[in-house]
C-alpha cells in the first residue's frame, strides 16, 4: 500500500464529515418565522457562500500541501545515495558510516534495540537540523542532505535512562 495512501484517506473522510455537517444544519434550518424571511435568506446566501469558499479552499490547501508529504520522502531521492544504518542502545549510538561528502543525499534507516530514541541530527551550533523516532522492532527512514562541510552531532531526544545526556555520536562531513 501506497504510504501517502492512509493521510489522503483520513483527510478526505474527515472533509466529507465537515461538509455533511454544514449540508445537515442548513438543510434543517430552512423553516423561520415570516418576519425575518429577508434577514434569513440574505445570512443563509452569506453561510452558503462563506462554505463553498471555505471548502474549495480547504481542498486547495490540502491537495497543495499533502503532495509533499515526508513519508515518501526517501522514494524522491536520486542519484548516489548513501544508506546508513543506525541503532539507538542505552546509552550510545551504533552507526554504520560516520563520513560524508556535501551535497550527498543520505538515508538514515534508524531503530532501537531497547528502549525508545529520538534521533536528532545537529549542526556545530547545536542547531536541530532533521530528527526521527527511533524505535524497538521498527526502521524509520530519514533523509538529509549535509550542505556544508563540518563535525555534526547525534543526539537523543527521548529520555532513555540515567546516562541519557552521554548518548552523543559525531558526524564528519567534508567537500570531497
Amino acid at each position: 500500500m501506497n504510504p501517502t495512501f492512509l493521510p489522503w484517506l483520513i483527510t478526505i473522510t474527515c472533509l466529507l464529515i465537515v461538509a455533511s455537517a454544514f449540508t445537515f444544519v442548513i438543510s434543517s434550518s430552512r423553516t423561520r418565522n415570516e418576519d425575518y424571511d429577508d434577514i434569513v435568506k440574505r445570512s443563509y446566501k452569506f453561510r452558503k457562500i462563506f462554505f463553498i469558499v471555505f471548502l474549495l479552499g480547504g481542498i486547495i490547501i490540502t491537495s497543495l500541501t499533502m503532495k509533499n508529504l515526508p513519508y515518501d520522502a526517501h522514494a524522491k531521492v536520486s542519484g548516489d545515495v548513501i544508506k546508513v544504518n543506525a541503532t539507538g542502545h542505552q546509552w550510545y549510538w551504533d552507526i554504520d558510516k560516520t563520513h560524508f561528502i556535501v551535497g550527498q543525499p543520505v538515508i538514515f534507516n534508524v531503530t532501537s534495540a531497547d528502549v525508545n530514541h529520538g534521533f536528532g541530527i545537529y549542526n556545530d551550533k547545536l542547531t536541530l537540523l532533521n530528527q526521527t523516532q527511533a524505535m524497538p522492532g521498527y526502521i524509520n527512514k530519514l533523509v538529509h542532505t549535509f550542505d556544508k562541510p563540518g563535525k555534526y552531532k547525534i543526539l537523543c531526544l527521548e529520555y532513555c535512562g540515567l546516562s541519557h545526556h552521554a548518548m552523543v555520536a559525531e558526524l564528519t562531513v567534508t567537500e570531497q
